[in-house]
């Protein structure tokens, strides 16, 4: 059995230097069939870098991308230092407004407090708990100390608290046995009255709520909740959980539309696209036009002071999506950035706007073929690294959108100069294959280097899409779970959860209490949907007599 060859790195340069070493020394032919060897030996080590990039992307796409971190990328070590410098007195060491949990680790004993990320929460962060208020049991404000003969207890403004946890299903149901008599002689029943907070319907305004938040937040099927309702003694069927939330979903659908109303007014669009499911469009096949294709669009509009995040799912994608909400913008308004990364179908014709790509996606490339050529992707990947605590230092100091873009132009734009000169040198003096991954990667940044490099020159322009890509796992989190929707309508319902759920979640509102607060006021919301938007509704809310 013949020995493993040995593996030896060659570089093209190597390879022309070899066969101009050799040249002389061999006939004519002989060069020529040995040159020939050795452009198919290096065009097969392309083929190979290419192949391997797609099955990464592959493996990402099946298993989930491990770390596009830098270290991660090219094995560095770990840089403890965020975390040894970092701010650890969060909420999580239970030491904050007052809180004292004794399980936890007191500095004073020589045990240093839990570093973020520890899973461990003070008592601060259950919002939504009881409070159970607890007097002491021998001794009450005013009250002489028992330790010393002249003291006097006070009472504390901030009390000892302790959190404790119980475990239910997420639907929980009450038997109210109301007690019957009847008579002996006439026969007649009396029956006793139901308490005035039972309500009149066996599924109240709350159990809706809590179906939606676990469908279309949290990807929880309503099969999957029924098999677990089941399980802990309360069924609910999945049949009877869509006719709980579908009304809800139509009493939302009003916020949700001008929603969509005022979301084209914004000021910064992120829009991308991920792939859907629906049954009914699946069977009927190809359009007139021949498209197949069915997209969730994510889209986040930034305005003043508030964002709002869409989804819409069917046939267009997103730039189509893009420009038909755009058809409800005021005309006059200047013309909006739009940032999204470089695919066509991301923009459409006709669409006036100010065309931002983003950077994370084409750092990607670089990352992806960094195996291969480990030295330049460092380059491209430190620079750009760079640029990004640029942009960390502008958001820890607040800086304005002004601000920012002068702090980027002195800082980072010398950066990005030298990236742009080092790109166009690679190419341009033959030191990269065009065909290659690098070569690839490298073209793509130039394509489209001044949508890349947008933030230089548009105030508050953001490097990259992340937000929206972030927004969109959450839609991928239902397709991966719930499979499909069934229908166009069961997607529109869909949209409007998700919508409004994450816009909640955006603006740093409750979802439930906002979705419970529709559900208990339908003639309200239907009569002035403007009103009942995640930013205002409480305003409307607690002016209701």
């Amino acid at each position: 059995m013949p020995d493993k060859p040995q593996h030896v790195e060659l570089t093209p340069e190597d390879i022309k230097s070899l066969l101009e070493r050799i040249k002389p020394a061999v006939s004519e032919s002989d060069y020529e069939i040995i040159k020939v060897m050795a452009d198919t030996i290096e065009a097969l080590s392309q083929v190979l870098d290419q192949k391997a990039t797609s099955i990464k992307r592959l493996l990402n796409l099946l298993f989930g991308q491990k770390s596009e971190k830098k270290n991660k990328v090219f094995n560095d070590p770990e840089d403890d230092a965020d975390s040894e410098n970092g701010d650890n007195s969060d909420d999580g060491t239970g030491l904050k407004d007052g809180d004292s949990p004794k399980d936890e680790a007191d500095p004073k004993d020589g045990n240093p407090p839990p570093k973020p990320g520890h899973g461990r929460n003070g008592v601060s962060a259950y919002t939504g708990a009881d409070t159970v208020s607890v007097s002491h049991e021998s001794l009450k404000h005013g009250d002489p100390c028992p330790e010393c003969p002249r003291g006097k207890v006070y009472r504390l403004k901030v009390p000892e608290k302790l959190i404790r946890i119980k475990g239910s299903p997420p639907l929980t149901g009450t038997i109210y046995e109301l007690e019957k008599l009847r008579c002996n002689l006439c026969g007649q029943i009396f029956t006793a009255t139901p308490p005035e907070d039972m309500g009149t319907r066996k599924h109240d305004e709350t159990v809706a709520v809590s179906i939606a938040l676990l469908k279309y937040a949290n990807g929880v099927p309503f099969y999957r909740l029924q098999q677990f309702q089941a399980m802990m003694g309360v069924p609910v069927p999945a049949s009877t959980q869509w006719g709980i939330v579908e009304p809800l979903g139509l009493e939302a659908k009003g916020p949700y539309l001008e929603l969509l109303k005022q979301s084209a007014q914004g000021k910064l669009f992120h829009i991308d696209d991920t792939t859907g499911k629906i049954l009914s469009l699946m069977k009927e096949g190809e359009t007139e036009n021949g498209r197949k294709g069915i997209f969730t669009t994510g889209v986040i509009s930034k305005m003043d002071d508030r964002q709002a995040v869409l989804y819409l799912t069917g046939r267009n994608h997103a730039g189509e999506n893009l420009k038909a909400l755009l058809e409800n913008r005021v005309s006059g308004l200047s013309p909006p950035q739009l940032m999204c990364d470089a695919l066509s179908r991301n923009s459409s014709k006709d669409l006036d706007v100010i065309m931002e790509n983003c950077l994370t996606h084409a750092r990607r490339y670089f990352v992806d073929v960094a195996p291969s050529f480990p030295e330049e992707c460092r380059f491209v990947i430190e620079i750009l690294a760079k640029v990004y605590h640029n942009d960390q230092i502008a958001k820890d100091q607040n800086m304005s959108p002004e601000e920012r873009l002068a702090f980027h132009q002195a800082e980072s734009k010398p950066l990005m100069d030298d990236l742009y000169c080092w790109l166009n040198k690679q190419l341009d003096e033959k030191l990269v294959e065009p065909n290659s991954g690098l070569g690839k990667a490298i073209q793509y940044m130039l394509n489209h280097w001044e949508a890349l490099s947008r933030f230089l020159e548009v105030p508050g322009a953001p490097l990259d899409n992340n937000i929206c890509e972030r927004a969109l796992k959450k839609a991928i989190l239902h397709r991966k779970n719930s499979l499909f929707y069934k229908t166009e309508y069961g997607a529109l319902i869909g949209d409007i959860f998700m919508s409004l759920i994450q816009t909640c979640a955006m603006n740093g509102e409750n979802p439930y209490e906002y979705l419970l607060a529709i559900h208990k006021n339908p003639e309200l919301v239907k009569a002035n949907p403007e009103n009942w938007l995640p930013w205002n509704y409480r305003q409307n809310l607690n002016s209701q007599p």
